[in-house]
C-alpha cells in the first residue's frame, strides 16, 4: 500500500476544546508542506547512528567506556534460549487485571535485540546474526505489538484491528534502526519480513490516520506523553525504513503538527503534571523525535526552537528541590530525578552553561538501540558550541504559577539544607494524584515528609476505581480529611491562589483548597505555607476550616521513617538518618492515628500516614503544623 504526498489527505491538528476527533480530522493538511519536506529527505529510508559497514565510526565507538560490555552481553544473551510469549500471558491481563507477568516476559524478549544488534555492530563477525535473526521471526510472528493494557476489547489481539500504542512503536523504532543499522547482513527473508511487518503494523495504519481514511487513535490529539512518545516510534521508524520519500515527507509532516498536542500538555511556564518519571520518558521522546527529524532535514526542521519546548525542558532543573531530590507528585518514584543523560544533552543543546553535565560523554549502550544511536554519534548538542558558564543551582525558588507548584531552597552553604516543594494545582491532572495542597520536606538529601509516589498499575489504576486506592486518593498525601471525606477529583477540585509572596527571608504561598471537598456545610479551607530561610530553615503549614455546623477535622503527615512523640504538641520524624520537629498547635485535644500505605506500593518500605484528628467537632478552627530541623 503506497500513499502519494501529493494525494488530498488529511492532518489531525491540535485539538481545540470542544472539538471532538472526527471533527479535528477534517482540517486539511497543505500538500505543500510535504513537498516542501520531500525537498529536504534523503533519497534513501537513514535511520540514527552509522551503518555496521562504517568501520571507522564503529571502531570509535567500541572504545568508549559505555560499550565495553556490550559483545560480552550479546555472547550471554545468544546463548540463553529465546522466551515464549504464549498467547495465555497476554490473555492474563484481560482475565486478572495483573500487567506485571506479561510485561516481565516481554521486556525480557524484546530487551535482546539492542544488546545483539549493537555487539554485531562492534564485533563484525556475524555471530549474532542467526539470534537476531530468531528473535526477529518470533516477534512478527506475535498476534499484535500492542500491550495487553492497550488492547482491552482485545480487538487487536484478535485481528480485528491494527491499533499503535507505546509498545508497538517503540518496537517499529528498534527493528526499523536495526534493519538500518545492519542492512544486507540480514538475509533477504528477514529484511522483507521486517518491511512486511512494519508497513502492515506502523506505518499502513499511520498514515490511514492522517489522511482521514480511518478513526484516529486517541494518543494523537492527547497532551501526555503518549503523544510524544508514538510519534517518535513512528516517526523513526519511517525515517529508517519507509522507502517512499513521500511517505517519510508525510509522516514527518503530521509528526511536526501533532507533537504541539504534547507541549500544550505543559504549563506556559514548563511545568509537567505528569511527574518527573514521566517528564523523562515523554519528553525524553520528545527530543529523539526532534533530534531524528532535525538529522534526517539537514536541520531544516527544528523542534526545539518551540517556545514551549524550551518552556518544558527548564523543567529538569526547576523542579528539584536540593540535593538531586524531586518531588513524587503524581505517579512517581519517590526516587526519581530527571535523566543526567537528556539533562546533559538540553544543557549542550540549549547553551545552559551547567558545567557540571558538560565533561560527561552521553554515549549509552542502553536505553534502546535507536536511545543508543542518538546519544553516542555526533547530534546536534555534541556539536554546539560551548556556552558561557551559568550561575550554580537553581536559585532559592522554582514558582510555577500557572500550575501552583513552588519550590523553595535556602540560601547557599550548609551541609544540612531544609528546602520543600508545595503543591497546589487541581485533581484531573495527568497521572493525578487527589493531593491539592500537598508538600514535601526535604532535610540533607532525604525527603522526611513527602508524597508517597505512585503503585503498582494494575487495571484498576487506569479505570473508575482509580482513587479506591490510599496512594492515590488524598488519604495518602498530606493534606486535610474534612468532615470524614476525602478531596473529591475533577478539575473543580483545585487550589486558588491567594498569595504568594517571595522575599529572600520567607516565602509564604496561600491557597483555598475549599473546592477539593464535597462537604455540606463547609464554608471555607485555605492552608498557607510560610517557608523561612532564618536560621536553619522551617516550614508552617495553616489550615484554617470554617464550617455552618460543627464538623470533625483533621490532617496529616506522610513519611516513610520513624514518628516519636517527643512532647505534649510535638513529634520527632527521622528517616534516613535526617530528623525534623513537628510542632503542632490545635483548638483543643488532638489525637495520632498512624496507618500503613500498602496499597501496592512501588516503595519499601512503604509510607505511613500520621492523622493529626482533632478530638471535638469544630465550626472555626486553625491547625498549624510548623516543622523545623531537630537539634
Amino acid at each position: 500500500m503506497r500513499h502519494r504526498a501529493g494525494s488530498v489527505l488529511v492532518l489531525l491538528p491540535v485539538l481545540v476544546s470542544g472539538q471532538s476527533p472526527a471533527e479535528a480530522a477534517g482540517a486539511a493538511l497543505d500538500p505543500a508542506r510535504v513537498e516542501a519536506i520531500v525537498a529536504m529527505l534523503p533519497e534513501a529510508p537513514t535511520g540514527l547512528g552509522r551503518p555496521a559497514d562504517d568501520r571507522a565510526a564503529w571502531q570509535e565507538l567500541a572504545a568508549r567506556p559505555a560499550f565495553q560490555g556490550v559483545v560480552a552481553r550479546a555472547e550471554e544473551i545468544a546463548a540463553s534460549p529465546l522466551p515464549d510469549l504464549p498467547d495465555e500471558l497476554f490473555l492474563d491481563f484481560s482475565r486478572t487485571g495483573n500487567r506485571r507477568r506479561w510485561e516481565m516476559v516481554n521486556n525480557s524478549r524484546r530487551g535482546r535485540l539492542a544488546p545483539l544488534v549493537l555487539g554485531e555492530c562492534i564485533e563484525d563477525g556475524g555471530r549474532f546474526i542467526a539470534p537476531i535473526e530468531e528473535l526477529v521471526r518470533a516477534l512478527c510472528a506475535e498476534p499484535t505489538w500492542v500491550m495487553p493494557a492497550h488492547d482491552g476489547t482485545l480487538a487487536n489481539f484478535e485481528g480485528k484491528v491494527i491499533d499503535i500504542d507505546l509498545a508497538s512503536s517503540a518496537l517499529g523504532r528498534e527493528l526499523a534502526t536495526a534493519a538500518y543499522l545492519l542492512g544486507d547482513r540480514l538475509s533477504e527473508d528477514t529484511r522483507a519480513l521486517l518491511r512486511d511487518n512494519l508497513t502492515r503494523r506502523i506505518f499502513d495504519p499511520f498514515i490511514a490516520m492522517v489522511r482521514g481514511d480511518r478513526t484516529p487513535n486517541w494518543w494523537l490529539l492527547t497532551t501526555n506523553n503518549w503523544n510524544a512518545v508514538c510519534l517518535a516510534g513512528v516517526t523513526g521508524a519511517a525515517l529508517a525504513g519507509l522507502e517512499s520519500r513521500g511517505d517519510r515527507a508525510l509522516v514527518v509532516a503530521a509528526a511536526e503538527a501533532l507533537s504541539l498536542n504534547f507541549l500544550k500538555g505543559f504549563t506556559a511556564d514548563g511545568y509537567c503534571s505528569e511527574g518527573v518519571g514521566y517528564w523523562n520518558y515523554g519528553f525524553g521522546h520528545y527530543v529523539e523525535l526532534a533530534e531524528t527529524i532535525g538529522q534526517a532535514t539537514g536541520g531544516q526542521i527544528d523542534l526545539f526552537e518551540r517556545d514551549a519546548a524550551k518552556s518544558a525542558a527548564s523543567y529538569a532543573t526547576r523542579i528539584q528541590i536540593v540535593n538531586g531530590v524531586c518531588p513524587a507528585f503524581a505517579d512517581c518514584s519517590i526516587t526519581e530525578q530527571p535523566s543526567a543523560q537528556l539533562v546533559e544533552f538540553l544543557d549542550r543543546r540549549y547553551g545552559w552553561g551547567l558545567r557540571q553535565y558538560e565533561d560527561n560523554d552521553m554515549s549509552t549502550s542502553g536505553g534502546g538501540l535507536s536511545s543508543s544511536m542518538l546519544y553516542s554519534f555526533p547530534n546536534s548538542a555534541t556539536l554546539a558550541p560551548p556556552a558561557p558558564a551559568a550561575a550554580a543551582g537553581p536559585g532559592l525558588r522554582s514558582w510555577f504559577e500557572q500550575a501552583g507548584i513552588l519550590i523553595c531552597r535556602p540560601a547557599p552553604g550548609g551541609d544540612r539544607p531544609f528546602a520543600v516543594a508545595l503543591k497546589g494545582g487541581h485533581n484531573e491532572e495527568h497521572h493525578n494524584h487527589n493531593d491539592v495542597g500537598s508538600y514535601v520536606v526535604v532535610l540533607g538529601d532525604q525527603p522526611v515528609l513527602l508524597d508517597p509516589g505512585a503503585e503498582v498499575y494494575t487495571k484498576r489504576t487506569f479505570s473508575a476505581q482509580r482513587y479506591d486506592s490510599s496512594l492515590l486518593n488524598s488519604f495518602g498525601h498530606p493534606v486535610p480529611l474534612v468532615g470524614g471525606q476525602l478531596q473529591r477529583a475533577g478539575r473543580e477540585a483545585r487550589a486558588d491562589v491567594l498569595a504568594a509572596e517571595f522575599s529572600d527571608a520567607a516565602d509564604t504561598l496561600t491557597l483555598d483548597i475549599t473546592s477539593a471537598y464535597r462537604v455540606e456545610g463547609l464554608r471555607t479551607l485555605t492552608r498557607r505555607f510560610t517557608y523561612s530561610r532564618e536560621g536553619s530553615g522551617s516550614l508552617e503549614v495553616s489550615d484554617h476550616a470554617t464550617f455552618v455546623s460543627p464538623q470533625t477535622f483533621e490532617t496529616a503527615l506522610i513519611t516513610r521513617g520513624t514518628v516519636e512523640q517527643s512532647g505534649p504538641t510535638t513529634l520527632r520524624v527521622t528517616d534516613g538518618g535526617q530528623s525534623v520537629e513537628v510542632e503542632i498547635r490545635a483548638p483543643g485535644d488532638f489525637a495520632l492515628v498512624t496507618d500503613d500505605l500498602r496499597d501496592d506500593s512501588k516503595e519499601e518500605p512503604v509510607a505511613k500516614r500520621v492523622g493529626i484528628r482533632l478530638v471535638a467537632p469544630v465550626t472555626d478552627a486553625t491547625v498549624t503544623a510548623t516543622i523545623r530541623p531537630a537539634e
